[in-house]
């Protein structure tokens, strides 16, 4: 993680937040990942689903308990013996 200090204090994983232009930007210093909103909750909202996908976090197949939670029947709901489409891999 990003490390910083401000009267020798240490700080981990420092994130920036400022206004530019009207919108809030907010940036993961250890990453380098930059995102922008409207609000500040939507740029650290953006700002957390960006760094997710650049740390490669997202994206895993849904557990059995995942699925029930949602209302689907994991047993009912599977490809078989079929290949996924393109799209799903």
């Amino acid at each position: 993680m990003a490390r910083s200090s401000r009267n020798a204090d240490s700080h981990n994983g420092e994130i920036r937040l400022w206004r530019e232009e009207g919108w809030w930007i907010a940036k993961d210093v250890d990453t380098g990942v930059t995102t922008q909103g409207e609000t500040r909750e939507v740029a650290l909202a953006n700002l957390d689903d960006a760094v997710q996908l650049f740390e490669d976090e997202t994206g895993h197949a849904p557990t059995e308990t995942e699925l029930e939670a949602m209302g689907i029947d994991p047993a009912a709901n599977t490809t078989g013996d079929q290949e996924p489409p393109d799209i799903l891999k």
